[in-house]
């Protein structure tokens, strides 16, 4: 992974002068039974250089406890690899959405890097990483959520999650977050022992 990571930094330099010392890369095992795939990363993120421990990521840790998983146990990443801002008229700085060419120009390195970790399931966490693994722009998280599919040409199966920010702001997505996440936990289990994915697709 440090190669990866290296060349990733020069990557960066080269078309984003300066931000490659920006960068929030993936932690976690490698081989692990499941990868975790966010947007990108926040304030609280970048400061620290590491995926998920601001807000989100303890709602993430609260779920992923209920459902029986330990996030050490979990690679953790996300789509693009650098915190994407604008500027409010106060001259604030927050977050917003990852543009299209963003989600294109951290694409190839978040196959390589799935590749690289080799993950017996995939979890996307919103709409973004669910494009960026797929490639198909016509799935939404709305009507992929909790349900298994091929992942695309990474040849990984895949599993679509509410991103966990989104309970923040609509905390009606709770209970199905929560059922989306114990069925992903069913779902690794039973894999585990040889199931097929369609059977373990959800109705929710």
């Amino acid at each position: 992974m440090e190669k990866y990571k290296q060349a990733l930094r020069d990557f960066l330099a080269g078309v984003m002068p300066g931000r490659e010392n920006a960068l929030v890369f993936g932690e976690g095992p490698l081989h692990p039974k499941l990868m975790l795939i966010g947007e990108a990363p926040g304030e609280q993120e970048t400061l620290m250089g590491r995926p998920f421990v601001g807000k989100a990521g303890k709602n993430l840790d609260r779920f992923l406890e209920l459902a029986g998983m330990r996030r050490e146990e979990i690679y953790i990443s996300n789509a693009v690899k650098i915190r994407p801002t604008k500027t409010g008229k106060t001259g604030r700085i927050s977050n917003r959405p990852p543009t299209k060419e963003e989600i294109a120009l951290f694409r190839p390195w978040l196959l390589r890097e799935i590749d690289l970790v080799a993950p017996q399931v995939i979890a996307t966490l919103g709409n973004v990483p669910l494009f960026a693994v797929t490639g198909d722009k016509r799935l939404t998280i709305g009507e992929a959520h909790g349900r298994a599919m091929e992942a695309g040409e990474t040849g990984r199966r895949l599993f679509a999650l509410y991103h966990p920010a989104s309970l923040i702001y609509n905390r009606a997505l709770e209970p199905v977050y929560e059922q989306d996440v114990r069925a992903l936990a069913a779902w690794i289990a039973r894999d585990a022992c040889g199931a097929a994915i369609s059977d373990a697709k959800t109705d929710i």
